[in-house]
């Protein structure tokens, strides 16, 4: 399991270099005080003004530093060391208060021992994990009593496509080994000259909502869109503002689900 985490924390290592330069991540925008969170993020956790929040594999830190900019408290968290030191950069050169520590979500027992209100993914997460009980374990040990979590992600269903050909070419149930793919380039920057071999895990949304039932945490809200908020997909086709559709598909699909459980 190491040497698959190895593997994509070094390609990661490797994006930030051209995903901070990325039309995607509009930095020059963000810095003028665009906030990077999304509508469905938005909704869902709400006011979070005066709250601690641990934002989970955050990557360079833009969202946590939108959720600092909106009032709270909030600590991210990526394995990537680059993404990391982009992070405190961005934050000392904005003038914020938010704090970033390098771990591996599954090994964070090991550098955190703290409570919070809010707990907050999004967006391409749990993919990359291969032991979701573990990481059901961090997300009860390190929210308060009365505090929720809140999850963004790609929904598993999309996840099976072959995003360049529409056929089904992943499973949706959980398996041990992980899959793989050789990428080039990057979602943010497809002519980025780089890439890597990455590993990503299947989780079925029921497993991801029992894992956490089971460390003690009530489901609150459950939502299916059938839209990506993100152009960051092949054979992805513009309906609105932050409204993206995979067009190879007679139906449409569900691409984004959110969950928020409460301890």
């Amino acid at each position: 399991m190491k040497n698959y985490y190895e593997s994509n924390k070094d390609f990661w290592d490797d994006k930030v270099a051209y995903h901070k330069k990325s039309d995607f991540y509009r930095l020059a925008d963000f810095k003028k005080g665009w906030n990077s969170l999304k509508k469905v993020e938005l909704d869902g956790i709400g006011d979070v003004s005066g709250k601690s929040l641990l934002h989970l594999q955050c990557h360079f830190g833009q969202d946590t530093l939108s959720l600092a900019r909106m009032g709270a408290d909030v600590t991210g968290i990526d394995f990537s060391p680059k993404a990391i030191r982009l992070a405190r950069e961005l934050n000392d050169e904005l003038g914020l208060n938010a704090q970033f520590i390098e771990s591996n979500i599954l090994e964070l027992d090991d550098k955190l021992n703290q409570q919070y209100d809010i707990i907050f993914t999004t967006y391409g997460t749990i993919c990359w994990l291969g032991d979701l009980e573990k990481w059901a374990e961090i997300v009860q040990k390190h929210l308060k009593s009365g505090g929720f979590f809140f999850i963004a992600d790609f929904h598993p269903t999309l996840y099976m496509f072959d995003w360049e050909t529409g056929e089904i070419a992943f499973p949706y149930f959980y398996n041990k080994n992980p899959s793989s793919e050789v990428i080039e380039g990057t979602y943010a920057d497809k002519d980025a000259p780089i890439g890597g071999t990455e590993y990503f895990w299947f989780h079925p949304i029921s497993k991801t909502i029992n894992l956490l039932i089971q460390q003690g945490l009530t489901l609150e809200s459950f939502n299916e869109f059938p839209y990506s908020a993100y152009n960051c997909f092949p054979n992805m086709e513009e309906k609105g503002e932050d409204n993206f559709v995979y067009k190879l598909t007679k139906f449409p699909l569900p691409h984004v689900y959110s969950l928020k459980m409460r301890k």
